[in-house]
């Protein structure tokens, strides 16, 4: 709904992978101006249409329009961003249940790199319901010592220097500085921002990159890896269906 440029991008993106991937997939596009009613009518027809595994309402919204009464309309086995407060709570109490995509992509990315989690000090930088709290929810479910910051946090750098693990989730282009972070400590970029006509991250990336065991940049990082699990997320859906 809207034009939001990041969400365009995103869009985009996850139309091209369900392309390359055989996976058939359908945009509904609505203007600004889109009333709750409209919305959640949508919703509704994709729910009752069998040919529909996965389904998904871009975020954000308009501000004029309910995320989270949109969101809980979505059928829970049909949730292929993993934000319905069903597949939370599961996820929560460490059982089975459809992920956030770009939380769960940071771990496989983590997993896939050998990085060891375990024992080590992970701080994530934001709260949100779609980043900053599942993300932390997977790292703790990992064995990391996990420590959450937003924008009420003192001396932010303080948290953020002692990161082994450090995720930026806020939404602030650049903000994550090279003094904000501990020498070999693994950064991980989920913002997406556009400056002057460029998407950067939330991380200073040319400055941090130097300090960095690891380092995820944008675009290219977990933007990827984002649109790799709602695939996957979608595919398991199916799964379920056909048995």
């Amino acid at each position: 709904v809207g034009d939001d440029p990041a969400s365009q991008l995103y869009v985009g993106n996850k139309e091209k992978a369900c392309n390359r991937l055989g996976v058939f997939s359908k945009t509904v596009r609505m203007p600004e101006n889109t009333t709750q009613k409209e919305l959640e009518k949508e919703i509704a027809r994709a729910n009752a249409d069998p040919a529909i595994h996965g389904l998904l309402v871009q975020m954000p919204l308009p501000k004029h329009l309910d995320s989270a009464r949109a969101l809980e309309l979505i059928l829970p086995e049909k949730d292929a961003d993993g934000f319905h407060n069903v597949n939370t709570g599961k996820l929560l109490r460490g059982e089975p249940a459809a992920v956030a995509c770009t939380p769960r992509g940071v771990m496989y990315m983590l997993k896939s790199a050998g990085i060891e989690i375990a024992g080590k000090d992970a701080v994530v930088v934001g709260r949100s319901n779609i980043v900053g709290k599942p993300m932390a929810i997977l790292l703790m479910h990992a064995n990391a010592t996990v420590t959450i910051c937003h924008s009420r946090t003192k001396d932010l750098a303080a948290h953020t220097r002692r990161a082994d693990i450090l995720v930026a989730a806020i939404g602030k282009p650049k903000f994550i500085t090279a003094d904000m972070v501990k020498d070999g400590a693994v950064v991980i970029d989920v913002g997406m921002n556009r400056v002057d006509g460029k998407f950067c991250g939330d991380v200073d990336f040319e400055n941090v990159k130097e300090k960095a065991s690891y380092i995820t940049p944008v675009p290219g990082g977990v933007g990827r890896m984002t649109i790799a699990m709602l695939m996957t997320n979608t595919v398991d859906a199916a799964e379920k269906v056909f048995g």
